[in-house]
């Protein structure tokens, strides 16, 4: 009898590894291949016929350097002896080779107890690209996406370390399914088939994880029942084009989470071409990539919002200034009294364009995010004191921290602006009486949600669609139309989002949504070395890391600290990059490098001066003035 349940088990393996993001390849003892994926093929454009198992790793190689796969060989065939070696003395590595056409391949490869290896090839280009492009902006984006780069290396490893232990089952064929379902548990994304009754007939049981709340026995029911109405609202239609045999791509928002998550479709059809007769799904957790993607986009907008405004707010500022110098001159003439009143208007509309000019500066002009970690009942606390300062008596500002009892990481500075101004367009809304009340709470583990509330009115339609837009206002010419906009700014800079609505006990309510990220553990106890010429800077520099435990040696120039770097026990060498000497802390910190001393650099240069620049690319850069806490998330 023909073993039909072996039949369907690999295909139904095959077609698992086929939805795998990353290409991976089996060999044997005896260099033969014993399995590889789809991708494997498309990523090295690999042919049929050395896909099949069976065909050796020496066969491989020599097509892939007569391609020219590795650049000009002098000698193919003492290299393919010398790979083919290697191979035989197989040893666990990690390493990423660009590709002669310019793609960033990392490669992982772990040996089989019972000889052989498994390797797995992540297309990496898209990642080095990103990394490159936010190392000129802020350092939260950067960290975004280096955290981003370093999760994909773990899931890797993950995959390695499954792959691992699959294989020590390998002694029977009939193993194979036990082994390729461990494997795709382990992955950090849910692998699925389903019927064309939507009931899903395999499960890798990783739903959970990526749809917070849903079963992992998932097989014999539909996915209405697995998700629930809401979520499969959204797939649906997706769903219903890949069983009409399209291959859909798409992101969706969990609104219980709020996370954010990218589900494929690949149809299986009956034969070659035919009917759909199932649907394979990939589903994984993309929050912070869409996160540091929302940065990236709002850093590269500005960019050219900033390009397009600096020339015209240049001769707008050159105008103004004309204007109120003949403002001036004219306020020295003996003028009618209806004239004098015509000259002070002339005057006051002048500033007010001065000022509305500095507020597009600040909306679309650089702006560099600086996170550290914050304590949100003291931030709150703080808000409370510099907001009830501006508010009558007849305004009441309530402020409630729900959980979030250990620090966080964000931008005060920012986020502190931003919310100032929404309590002060609260207050114009109130007339007077009334009750602002400033809410953070956690969301699930991923999002810091800031809630602020007025008793007021609440938005008007008009608002609630256009209160994100530049020069919107209902204030008449008492507004600019900018604060909202720049709130918006802010939080989308952060990787976050903005909400507008009205509370349904009445009144407006807006909702900053931020990624919720722990801080950086902090700096431990070390010596540091802190070189600065200028005297208070040198002992408030001190002072702030003797109140952190830290203990210090001082140094006013290159050389002082130069004779410093032999005392035992340095883990810091802190100089600022200006020196009132020959030689900068640049030249200080390549010294200190080649000694084997960690090094971070302050200064109070502008970030697009060369010397900062220069300093950026190679060491961690602090801004003045800082607190320990913000020193430590530099250096971490």
């Amino acid at each position: 009898m023909p073993d039909h349940g072996g039949q369907t088990t690999a295909r139904l393996t095959q077609a698992g590894l086929n939805l795998i993001g990353q290409a991976l390849s089996i060999y044997d003892r005896d260099l033969k291949l014993a399995v590889c994926n789809r991708m494997y093929a498309t990523l090295f454009d690999i042919p049929n016929h050395l896909t099949q198992p069976g065909v050796s790793f020496e066969a491989t190689i020599r097509h892939l350097i007569e391609r020219g796969e590795y650049g000009p060989v002098e000698d193919p065939e003492s290299v393919i002896a010398d790979r083919v070696a290697q191979a035989r003395a197989f040893e666990p590595h990690y390493l990423e080779r660009r590709r002669p056409n310019g793609q960033v391949i990392a490669v992982e490869g772990s040996p089989l107890p019972e000889g052989g290896w498994v390797t797995v090839y992540t297309d990496i280009t898209a990642i080095k690209s990103q990394e490159q492009l936010l190392r000129g902006r802020s350092e939260v984006l950067t960290d975004q996406l280096l955290a981003r780069h370093e999760e994909l290396a773990q899931a890797n490893r993950e995959l390695g370390a499954a792959n691992a232990a699959l294989r020590q089952a390998r002694h029977e064929a009939t193993e194979m399914a036990a082994r390729i379902r461990l494997t795709t548990e382990m992955l950090p994304a849910h692998i699925a088939r389903l019927d064309r009754d939507r009931r899903y007939t395999f499960s890798n049981r990783r739903l959970a994880a990526v749809f917070p709340g849903a079963s992992a026995d998932i097989v014999g029911l539909t996915m209405e029942q697995a998700l629930g109405a809401g979520p499969y609202a959204t797939i649906a239609p997706h769903l219903d084009a890949a069983l009409a045999g399209e291959q859909p791509v798409f992101e969706m928002t969990h609104d219980p989470t709020g996370r954010r998550i990218r589900v494929s479709f690949t149809p299986e059809r009956a034969g070659d071409g035919g009917e759909v007769i199932a649907v394979y799904a990939l589903s994984m957790d993309v929050t912070e990539e869409a996160q540091a993607r929302a940065a990236l986009s709002q850093a590269a907008g500005r960019q050219v919002a900033a390009q397009l405004t600096s020339g015209m707010a240049h001769d707008f500022a050159n105008l103004l200034t004309v204007i109120l110098g003949l403002k001036d001159r004219l306020g020295t003439l003996d003028l009618p009294l209806e004239a004098r009143e015509a000259v002070e208007a002339i005057g006051v509309a002048a500033t007010r364009g001065g000022t509305l000019i500095d507020q597009i500066q600040g909306l679309s002009g650089p702006r560099d995010l600086r996170p550290r970690a914050v304590d949100l009942r003291g931030f709150l606390a703080e808000l409370a004191t510099l907001g009830g300062a501006s508010l009558p008596r007849g305004i009441r500002l309530d402020t409630r921290v729900h959980g979030l009892d250990e620090p966080v990481l964000l931008d005060p500075d920012a986020l502190r602006d931003a919310i100032l101004n929404l309590i002060l367009n609260a207050r114009d809304a109130l007339a007077g009486r009334g009750t602002i009340t400033l809410t953070a709470r956690p969301h699930r583990d991923t999002w810091l949600e800031i809630l602020v509330h007025d008793t007021g009115p609440g938005f008007s339609s008009q608002a609630l669609e256009k209160g994100a837009e530049p020069f919107f206002t209902e204030k008449g010419e008492d507004g600019t139309g900018l604060g909202l906009s720049m709130v918006y700014d802010v939080v989308k800079l952060a990787g976050g989002r903005t909400r507008l609505g009205n509370a349904r006990d009445g009144g407006a309510q807006v909702v900053l949504r931020l990624p919720l990220r722990q801080p950086p553990p902090g700096l431990p106890p070390t010596l540091v070395l802190v070189v600065e010429d200028a005297v208070h800077i040198r002992e408030a520099v001190r002072d702030r890391l003797l109140a952190a435990g830290h203990t210090v040696l001082e140094a006013a120039s290159v050389a002082e600290a130069r004779a410093l770097f032999d005392v035992d026990g340095i883990g810091l060498v802190l100089s600022d990059i200006m020196l009132r000497t020959a030689e900068t802390g640049l030249d200080l910190a390549r010294d200190a490098a080649t000694r084997g001393l960690p090094v971070a650099l302050m200064t109070s240069l502008p970030d697009d001066a060369p010397l900062h620049r220069q300093a950026a690319a190679d060491w961690p850069v602090v801004r003045k003035p800082f607190s320990v806490e913000k020193l430590s998330a530099v250096l971490a």
